[in-house]
């Protein structure tokens, strides 16, 4: 499933999953497009491609000549949106392969 996602979207996710846990700080600058591009080894085109759909929403704030900084909230706000696209596109479908399973969720909170 996600094998078939294109290159930019798995970036997005993983400078969100980056942004909700604190390692791109709010009020802290991200990774230059060239920096980020060498140490995912992948296109810079593509990696301002992911850039510019935090931009689009928000997230981020770019200081001309300077670079691309989080800006405060955008770690709820992903963390909200994130978990609501969980339980409305992923949930549903572990759920019910826990009950196919036999899996209960009492069963698993034990396991943790």
């Amino acid at each position: 499933m996600s094998q078939n996602r294109p290159v930019y979207l798995k970036l997005r996710d993983q400078i969100a999953a980056a942004i909700i846990e604190g390692r791109y700080a709010e009020g802290e600058m991200l990774p230059s497009v060239r920096a980020l591009a060498a140490e995912e080894g992948a296109n810079p085109l593509t990696v301002a491609k992911a850039y510019q759909q935090f931009q689009n929403d928000g997230l981020v704030e770019v200081q001309r000549g300077v670079g691309m900084y989080v800006v405060a909230g955008a770690a709820d706000r992903l963390r909200n949106r994130e978990r609501d696209s969980f339980l409305r596109n992923e949930w549903p479908e572990i759920r019910a392969r826990m009950e196919r399973l036999g899996i209960d969720l009492a069963e698993l909170v034990e396991e943790a």
